[in-house]
């Protein structure tokens, strides 16, 4: 802690000096009696402590002080001090009374005679019995100081001020009639608190021992002094602790003052209790905050409480933990401090163990070390066991906070540096358990509870276990093994079992011990490159004891003895075809059978080196600069299959290359089998050459390895295809001057073509696709140019047989090229007619009439404005016509569009329409078009029909009346006519008169003139 945080600055003390002090001289007693007396100061009583009451052990130890050296020596009386000291106060009462009454009569005698008259003797009575009551003023007016001198050197003569009780001060106070508060009585009292409280506090290096508060409290009670006339007395202390800081001019020695400050701040603060807060003004005397003095209070209760702490062993028991509950709720120490303290302290006594069993474990310079360790490990348990206990005790509220398990945690095994210890420590403890051979549950709590207190994680835990677990098992079985017991077991797996229950082993990892050691047996076997039949009876009498399983010894069989035969095999593949020679087919032959390996997994081993090999042909396929070059690499790839491929898979079969060559025949027979109908694909026909040219080029290669699943299905197409289109090309030479020359292969190219599908593993199936393709490719070329403008005549279809014929393509995969080019041609040829306008619905229909699919054709949305394009035109043709059936249901479906959506389409239009054929009509009026306006109103009535309209409005209702006229004189159907006359708004009476009026209704041409080009 900062200490220079609990005192003022000296600049910040002095610029407060001139304020006055906190108490007047009235209510506190004068600093002069402090200062003036050398034997106040505080560095000259350091080596001056006053006895109290401790153990008896502490009082063997120490010595007591003399009482005199803390309050100093006695005082003496002087002059009539003396006498009225002496004085009982019944005597000195009578005595008052006698001196006065003395005096009176004396005085009256005396003036009685001297004068002669009564007058004279009352006058002398008066002034000698004046004289006398001074007499008793001067006896009385001293015995506060007679009282307090006395009361000072009955405590200095004390030989123990802590026995001291308050009936003997009030006895001293009572028998001089003087009251505590009298000012020198008041006075001497501060001075004796003053003096023993400064004795009692330590000086600034020592600590507090404990029992300061308790002491200087009962000193406290048994003067009588009040609670403010001690607090100002604390303060007045720590005003002269701060003096002497201000004059010292050394460090040490300043720190030393400040260490005091804080022990008077504890000690003043547990003496006044909850009154300390306004008795000891610390913050506006010295400037200090309340939380300094919370820092200084929990300082100080911190190292009492650690002394304390002490005293504590690894033997604790209940009464030690409730005194030290006791302590830390006297100390006023925070429960949450308390334990931290309480669990450091436990820390560090196991912390001593452990230093001392990994010096042991260290040194190894004893034979009995292990054991040493163990019995300390064994401490450590059982302090952690004990403190468990006591934090599950039915009292434990009573006990100290923080009792419980031990944690390492902030202390100095606490870090990645000295976990490695602690697991030396954890690892030591677990062999001693396992060392019997078996583990007792005892043992398993005690390493669970040790695992914890080190902090280990649980994988660290556990792997040491296992570790150490394993080694005991291995040790185990291997006695068992050479005892005979484990083979001579009616059960294996239940002794092994039971093996595993007295080590509380996991049998999952007993389990890997047993691969484990069947592998080792395993390597030491086949170490002369094959087994023999000693080396398999061997191995079988330990899969039955050990309970291995038949997948675990494939599993080892495949990886040891399959690395051997991997080896023999990778060595063979790469000799190449003409390094294949007989020796190298007799070690394949010797490995195959030698190793004992099952075929599938021979065959696994020799897959994975020969699939490699045939990746490098690939890769350097890919990597040739055209079409002749890569398919040169894949017909190297095609005879290293043949040539050693082949031969590899009977060596390790056992078999006679004759049997693979005719299980390859038969495979390619089934393959035939599947591919009749594609009998028209020459290329494909040619893979299939004839019985003289499969003698004449030999034996077919294997089928067994492929490369399915290390290439795709889309990369094998490609490879093949590359490969078909260099038979059917044949080889291209580049000559000087950019020419080439192309030579034409036979039919063997073929037969390798065939064999380099087996080895890429494509299906019948998917080598038909790819002959498909190509041939189907090679017909739409050749198509696309003879149907250049769509037209497809019976010339160009016989032209087109023809081409059919030379590819070899299907007739019904020829007819679906030929179509998809006629409807491409024709689709956009109706598109382009569609957007011109030189298509309608009439003409759609007959498409439709032959098979032709417009919808794949002619898109949705120009299908959408075919319709909206056909509704305008019967909305516009001048018939005053609409059929709802045609136009709702016909026309969508015959365009195959969305039934409400073209409803829509058409209301929206009609719309439009209505007002726009009304307005058209009437500028046609204006015109004198007599049939345009006619013809105008049908289209406004067919724009009704398709939506009911409310009556137009316009606004010369003249027109509209020249209009009805116009329409009535073309004698119209009646229903149109009516309809007509509700749109236009005109009433019958109008109507009627209309039809009598006739041709004088309309306006003449002069008028119209008129109207239309007005005279200026």
């Amino acid at each position: 802690m900062n200490h220079t945080l609990l005192l003022p600055s000296p600049s910040s003390f002095s610029s407060t000096s001139s304020r006055p002090l906190l108490l007047s001289q009235s209510q506190f007693i004068n600093p002069s009696r402090f200062t003036r007396n050398p034997r106040n100061s505080l560095t000259r009583r350091r080596g001056r402590r006053i006895s109290v009451t401790r153990s008896s052990s502490e009082d063997a130890t120490e010595q007591n002080t003399p009482v005199n050296s803390i309050f100093g020596d006695k005082k003496e009386l002087t002059g009539i001090q003396l006498l009225a000291g002496g004085l009982s106060p019944p005597v000195r009462l009578a005595s008052s009374v006698v001196i006065v009454a003395g005096a009176l009569a004396a005085g009256y005698g005396l003036g009685y005679r001297i004068g002669g008259s009564r007058n004279t003797g009352l006058g002398s009575a008066v002034a000698l019995a004046a004289a006398g009551g001074a007499a008793v003023y001067a006896l009385n007016s001293c015995l506060p100081v007679v009282a307090a001198v006395n009361l000072h050197n009955f405590v200095s003569s004390s030989d123990d001020p802590g026995a001291l009780v308050r009936e003997d001060i009030e006895g001293i106070a009572k028998k001089y009639g003087v009251s505590k508060q009298d000012e020198a009585f008041n006075a001497e009292l501060c001075d004796l608190y003053s003096r023993f409280v400064s004795s009692v506090l330590p000086p600034g290096n020592e600590n507090l021992e404990g029992n300061e508060v308790e002491t200087i409290a009962k000193f406290k009670n048994a003067l009588g002094i009040d609670d403010p006339d001690a607090a100002a007395v604390h303060m007045e202390i720590g005003r002269r602790i701060f003096r002497q800081r201000l004059e010292t001019g050394d460090r040490d020695a300043d720190i030393e003052q400040r260490r005091a400050f804080q022990k008077l701040i504890y000690v003043s603060t547990l003496v006044f209790g909850e009154a300390s807060t306004f008795l000891l003004p610390w913050k506006r005397v010295f400037k200090v905050t309340d939380a300094q003095v919370e820092v200084a209070v929990r300082d100080n209760a911190q190292r009492l409480y650690a002394l304390k702490l002490n005293s504590v062993g690894r033997d604790i028991d209940e009464h030690q933990l409730v005194s030290l509950r006791e302590a830390n709720l006297q100390y006023q120490l925070s429960d949450e401090l308390a334990a931290d303290m309480f669990r450091e302290h436990t820390r560090k006594l196991v912390e001593e163990k452990i230093s001392k069993a990994l010096n042991i474990l260290k040194s190894r310079t004893r034979a009995a070390g292990a054991t040493e360790v163990v019995e300390l490990l064994d401490e450590i348990l059982a302090f952690n066991n004990l403190l468990m206990s006591l934090n599950k005790h039915p009292e434990a509220e009573r006990f100290a906070p923080g009792v419980g398990p031990v944690s390492l945690i902030g202390g100095e095994y606490d870090g990645d540096r000295k976990i490695d210890d602690l697991k030396l420590l954890y690892r030591a403890y677990v062999v001693e358990s396992l060392s019997s051979g078996r583990l007792e549950e005892n043992k398993l709590v005690s390493l669970n509870h040790l695992k914890n207190l080190f902090g280990l994680g649980k994988r660290e835990a556990e792997a040491i276990m296992v570790d150490v677990t394993s080694k005991v098992y291995r040790r185990r079985l291997a006695q068992s093994v050479s005892g005979g017991d484990l083979e001579a077991a009616d059960s294996k797996a239940a002794f092994l079992q039971n093996l595993c229950d007295e080590l509380f082993f996991d049998p999952e990892k007993a389990s890997e011990i047993h691969k484990e050691i069947y592998r080792q047996k395993l390597q030491q076997s086949v170490a002369g490159g094959e087994l023999s039949e000693e080396d398999v009876a061997m191995l079988l009498r330990l899969r039955v004891m050990l309970c291995i399983p038949q997948s675990t010894v494939e599993a080892a069989h495949a990886d040891i003895c399959g690395s051997l035969f991997e080896k023999v095999v990778r060595d063979a593949v790469a000799s190449g075809v003409d390094g294949y020679d007989p020796d190298v087919r007799a070690s394949v032959r010797k490995a195959a059978h030698g190793l004992r390996l099952t075929r599938e997994a021979a065959m696994a081993i020799a897959s994975k080196a020969v699939r490699k090999i045939f990746m490098n042909y690939i890769q350097r396929s890919r990597a040739a600069g055209g079409r002749t070059g890569a398919a040169k690499e894949l017909k190297k790839m095609i005879a290293f299959n043949t040539l050693v491929v082949t031969d590899l898979l009977a060596d390790i079969k056992g078999e006679p290359t004759d049997t693979a060559s005719q299980e390859s025949v038969e495979e390619e027979e089934k393959q035939v089998d599947e591919e009749e109908e594609w009998e028209s694909l020459q290329t494909l026909r040619k893979t299939r050459p004839s019985k003289e040219l499969a003698a004449k080029l030999g034996k077919p290669g294997q089928t067994e390895i492929t490369l399915k699943d290390d290439l795709s299905e889309r990369d094998r197409a490609d490879l093949y295809k590359t490969y078909l289109l260099f038979c059917i090309t044949g080889e291209v030479t580049n000559i000087p001057f950019g020419a080439q020359i192309t030579t034409k292969r036979d039919n063997s190219e073929y037969l390798l073509l065939n064999q380099l599908g087996g080895i890429l593993g494509l299906t019948g199936k998917e080598i038909v696709e790819v002959h498909r393709n190509l041939a189907e490719q090679a017909f739409r070329q050749q198509a696309e140019v003879i149907l250049a403008d769509g037209q497809l005549t019976k010339a160009r279809i016989e032209q087109l047989n023809e081409v059919q014929k030379q590819v070899g393509l299907p007739p019904e995969y020829a007819q679906k090229v030929i179509k998809s080019i006629t409807t491409t041609k024709m689709a956009a040829a109706i598109e382009t007619a569609i957007s011109q306008g030189r298509l309608n619905i009439k003409q759609i229909r007959e498409l439709k009439e032959a098979n032709v699919e417009l919808d794949s054709m002619i898109s949705e949305s120009l299908r959408e404005n075919l319709f909206k394009k056909t509704v305008d035109e019967i909305f516009s043709s001048g018939t005053g016509e609409f059929d709802e059936e045609e136009v709702y249901e016909k026309i969508p479906s015959d365009l195959n569009i969305n039934a409400e959506k073209a409803k829509g389409a058409v209301h929206d239009l009609a719309r439009t329409r209505l007002s726009n054929s009304l307005i058209q009509a009437v500028a046609l009026l204006r015109q004198r078009n007599h049939e345009g306006v006619v013809s105008s109103l049908n289209d406004m009535l067919s724009c009704d029909k398709a939506v009911p309209a409310e009556p137009l409005s316009w606004e010369v209702p003249e027109e509209l009346a020249d209009l009805f006229t116009i329409y009535m004189k073309s004698d119209p159907a009646p229903e149109k006519l009516s309809r007509l006359q509700y749109l236009l708004g005109i009433s019958d009476s109008t109507a009627a008169a209309l039809r009598e009026m006739g041709d004088r209704g309309l306006p003449s041409i002069e008028a119209e003139e008129d109207f239309v080009l007005p005279k200026f």
